[in-house]
């Protein structure tokens, strides 16, 4: 989907306040809360806001060590069946099939790092995964940053828009 900058205000105004009323940004936009709420409807429906919901931070939880996981899969098992044994444990937060040298990446949380060994034991004992490779996190600088993203596309939208593309 192509988006513009109406489109790119509009994400920013609830990322920045995801609790904003639609009639609120309207105001802010100084367009018609109709446009607005048409606008948000036409993003989910083409999958560009992907849902809404709070955003939660593991390490309030107490999950304060993250760690990726490179895991080397059992081949006979597929993708498929090790992606269902790893969704039954919680601390797993992400996987992806990748290139190189392993099969899978695996981002996950534990309460310390004597807890994060028990969470790559789970792993292991779900008999999918041969190997695993693991790098914990240290600091983080930013994360789940997709704002620049819309931007940029807003940014590729008008210039497609200028030359007639």
């Amino acid at each position: 989907m192509r988006i513009d900058s109406l489109d790119s205000d509009i994400v920013t105004l609830f990322t920045q306040d995801p609790r904003m009323s639609v009639l609120e940004a309207s105001r802010v936009l100084k367009v018609a809360r109709a446009t607005v709420q048409a606008r948000l409807d036409k993003m989910q429906r083409s999958g560009v806001i992907a849902g809404w919901g709070p955003r939660l931070d593991p390490a309030e939880l107490g999950y304060v060590v993250k760690a990726y996981c490179s895991l080397v899969i059992r081949q006979e098992t597929g993708h498929d069946a090790v992606a269902e044994a790893l969704a039954r444990i919680p601390e797993v937060l992400e996987l992806h099939t990748v290139s190189g040298e392993s099969d899978l990446l695996a981002c996950v949380v534990a309460k310390s790092n004597a807890d994060l060994q028990r969470v790559l034991d789970q792993i292991t004992a779900t008999n999918t995964v041969l190997r695993s490779s693991s790098v914990i996190v240290l600091n983080s600088h930013f994360d789940s940053r997709t704002l620049p993203l819309v931007q940029a596309a807003s940014a590729e939208g008008a210039a497609g828009a200028d030359t007639g593309e």
